[in-house]
This record gives structure tokens, sequence and C-alpha cells, in this order.
């Protein structure tokens, strides 16, 4: 139908897609979001155990006025459609030697943690490299993030107008040795290693400039999402399709049609051809590549190594007084973790373990007798050909229940009630490998090489999503579906959004 050629077309229904259909929507542009799966949500989502709703994906919200930026386009707040809950403490650290520090939403409240725990000369250091910290995040999210995909012009221009800014990114060092060069504290250093795990990326190869991460967490503070961060997934849906934008679940895009160089539709399983004026493709970029529109790969920059993965399961767990909303718990020798996953291509072997219970950090309800404790195990991505034995993964299932038992929070009756290995999110997330966050970020000129939100080359066809600009993680993919949005908005000639 000819209406129907009005439709813009979003491929995937996670959060960046989400994004960019209720910023098009709220603008009046008839919106049609397809996904294969049998909800929305993505990577960002939920399963039903014994009829509890856990959540397996994502679990600390960060940057939470994204998502204000979100709603805002479509006249609502924030505070309207979800609800935040501040954690304090939010994190608790445990490390192999037993020491034990605690993050709170408020840095001076962490600040004053890390004193009791480490001593005044760590929470010196903290507090400058929190300083340090805030100097790039300052520098870069204008230049890196909230701002179009970065080029080598604008980079230049950059230079030349603000050469501090440019240097203050930190841009010729690693996130290492940004860190070793301000802390020297061995427990912190492992704890600001972390973040480059954010964005599934190595620490000793990541540049400096990553650790603005430590700046979005321990300074400006992550929340929980009352109801759990599905429901962000639920207020999308219900704004979008509030506006006349359609959310189909349990269809399968196959390919991006091309009609004189212009995106125009995609062909979906079973053969039907669906017509739109654009396509927006929230799915992996390797997807596009592979299967959607071999084509496009001559547009879109060269391959890079994927992010890290996860093995992630659900524990259904006693209830206990000192559990805390957010758990990591560190092996003794951290750098063999990346080493193994990065260096050796293998899960590691001493994993570090994170937990998030889910009734103290999102306020849902579990099981009568239990509650559901979201379980991470960082690993590397699938090979490119094939997948990884069965085996690697039952063996880093026990070593994550030992490291759970040995810090205390597993309990008799406790139980392992559902489980995804890389090779399940690979086949659940074609192109990905399994990757969570796209492309790793593992050299300086990173930022460069991701794809830009609008395919150059072929009009009409957009990206949205954590493998192309500004990258992985939610706050992120919801910006990618903004900026895929408003690069689609200027091409179809609609006044700029003011924010």
């Amino acid at each position: 139908m000819a209406a129907d050629r009005d439709e813009v077309l979003i491929v995937g229904a996670g959060i960046a897609g989400l994004a960019a259909a209720l910023a098009l929507a709220a603008r009046g542009v008839p919106v049609r979001v397809i996904d294969a799966a049998d909800r929305p949500g993505g990577k960002a989502g939920i399963v039903e155990v014994d009829g509890v709703e856990v959540e397996t994906g994502p679990s600390v919200l960060t940057l939470p006025e994204v998502f204000g930026r979100v709603f805002a386009r479509a006249g609502l707040r924030l505070g309207e459609v979800v609800g935040l809950r501040r954690l304090d403490p939010g994190f608790r650290y445990r490390y192999a030697d037993g020491c034990v520090v605690d993050v709170a939403h408020d840095p001076q409240d962490t600040l004053a943690s890390v004193r009791s725990a480490l001593g005044p000369v760590a929470e010196a250091e903290l507090a400058a490299f929190l300083a340090y910290s805030r100097g790039i995040w300052d520098a870069a999210a204008p230049n890196f993030v909230l701002g179009p995909a970065p080029s080598w012009p604008a980079m230049v221009a950059l230079a030349l107008r603000r050469p501090r800014a440019l240097l203050s990114v930190d841009p010729m060092r690693s996130m290492a040795a940004g860190i070793d060069r301000h802390v020297r504290e061995p427990h912190l250093r492992m704890l600001l290693r972390r973040y480059a795990t954010y964005n599934g990326s190595d620490p000793r190869q990541a540049p400096a400039t990553l650790n603005c991460i430590a700046h979005v967490e321990l300074s400006l503070g992550g929340y929980g999402v009352q109801g759990g961060i599905y429901a962000l997934v639920r207020a999308l849906v219900a704004a979008i399709e509030a506006r006349g934008g359609v959310v189909e679940c349990g269809v399968a895009v196959q390919r991006v049609l091309v009609q004189n160089g212009t995106a125009v539709g995609v062909a979906v399983a079973g053969g039907a051809r669906r017509r739109g004026r654009a396509v927006v493709v929230n799915a992996d970029v390797g997807l596009l590549r592979d299967e959607l529109l071999p084509e496009a790969g001559r547009h879109l920059p060269a391959v890079v190594a994927p992010s890290m993965s996860g093995w992630t399961a659900a524990l259904r767990a006693a209830r206990g007084p000192d559990r805390m909303p957010h758990e990591v718990l560190f092996p003794t020798d951290y750098e063999a973790e990346f080493a193994d996953i990065f260096d050796r291509d293998r899960p590691p072997a001493a994993p570090t373990v994170y937990l998030c219970a889910q009734e103290r950090c999102h306020g849902t309800t579990g099981w009568p007798d239990a509650e559901p404790v979201f379980v991470m195990a960082n690993a590397p991505a699938e090979p490119a050909a094939g997948a990884r034995p069965s085996q690697v993964w039952a063996d880093l299932e026990a070593a994550v229940e030992k490291r759970i038992r040995a810090a205390g929070l597993w309990s008799d009756g406790d139980a392992l009630v559902w489980r995804r290995t890389p090779t399940d999110l690979a086949a659940a997330f074609p192109g990905s490998r399994g990757a969570i966050y796209g492309a790793a970020s593992n050299d300086r000129f990173a930022a460069f090489k991701r794809p830009p939100n609008r395919v150059r080359g072929l009009p009409g066809l957009y990206l949205a999503s954590g493998s192309a600009h500004p990258g992985g993680g939610l706050p992120m993919v919801a910006l990618s579906g903004l900026a895929a949005a408003d690069c689609l908005g200027a091409d179809l000639g609609l006044p700029a959004v003011v924010e």
C-alpha cells in the first residue's frame, strides 16, 4: 500500500531502535519496528522462570539524562514513565585477600569508604584520579559521544581551536597506563581497570580516553530502575505506540532492499517485502555486512576485533541481609583475565564474577522463598568460524560457582535456573559473534573506526546500535538511536531538533 511506503522501517527492537523510533514518531514520521525475537528489548531482555521475570542484560543505568532526552522528544519527563532508584552504597568490591571496598552514589561517600578500607593515601589517589577522569569526560563527551561520529577533519579543527581539550582526553596512553600514573594502590588499580569491561575492551590496550567511564559511574552515579531495566523497554514501546508507531515482533528481516542505489525497504521471512521511505538497522553491523546487505561493506569502515562477550546466568538465591545491589568478586590476578580473553582467546581460568541482586537494585519481586540474582563473567567473543566446545562454558560455570561460594554468597539450596553462553548470544544476535558491545576499543583510533549513523554512499540507510557510533552500553545505544533519527530527519528536510 502507498501509505506503507511512508513508514520508516527499523530493523531491531533493541534500545537504540526503540529510541530512534520514538524520536521519529514524535515528529510525525510513521515508523514500524520489526524484530525476529518474541518480545522487544534486544540485549536488554528478560526471561520468565517459575513465574518470575529475571533480567538477562544491562543491570545498572548511568547517564539517565540521556533517556530524559529520548522521552523529552515525545513531550514526556523521565520521572513520569520510570522511577530511578538511588543506591547507597550500590557496589561492593570483594578482593581475593579479603579486602572489601564499597562504592556509593555520592563520590564523597566513596572516598570515605576507600579511606576506611585502604587508607588516606588511597583516598587521595582516587580523588586525583576522579579529577583526571572528569577532565577527560568534559573534553571527550562533546566530541566523541554527544555529537556526530568523530572524523579526522573535525579532530584537526578541534586541535587548532582547542589544543588543550584534545590533550585532555589522554589519547596516547592506555587505560592501564593512565590509571597507574595516578594510582599506586593495587586494589584501586583493579577497580578502575574494570571500567574497560563496560565497553568490552582491554585496559592494557584501550586508550586512556575511556578512563572517563570511571567519572560517569563513580562521580555521576549509577541507578537502579524501579521494576527493572526492562521497564525502560516497556515505556519506550508504550510511547511509540501512543504516537502511532508499530512494534512488530516475531518477524525476521532477511535483507535490506536497495533500488537505484537507495534503501527502499526490507525482505522478511516467508518472502514478503516491506517498502519504506528509509531503513534504520538496529542490529550488529556484522549482520548488515554478512546477510542483510553485503554490498554495504564497501561503504563502512573496515572490520575490527569484537568486544568481549559474557557468560550470564540467573541464580535463585536465598535472601540474606548482607547482599548488596551489585557485587564484584575479583580473582587474585586480574591481569590474567584480560590475557586469557584477549591474548589467548579463551574464557578466563579465574574469572571476575559480577552479581546484581535484582530485588535490591530494581525493587522487583522474586519468588516467595528466594530472590533472582543476575550473574556474569567476562568471556571472549565466539571465533569467526564455528563455535567453542560446550565444555569450556561448563568449566567457566564451575569456576563462577566456586568464586561465589568462596565469597559466602551461595547458600544451601541456591541454584542456577537460567544460563546463556557466548555461543547462545551469537545465535540470538546474528553477526555479533556474541560480542556484547560491538567492536572492542583496543587502540587509540577506535572511535574513528566505528561506523557512523548515516551510511555514506547508500541513501536511506542508517545505523543505530552498539556497533555504530557512539558505541555500546545503555546510554550510548540510546544516543545512537537519537543520532540515527536526527540524520534521517535532516535528510527528510525536517527542522533540526532543539533540546
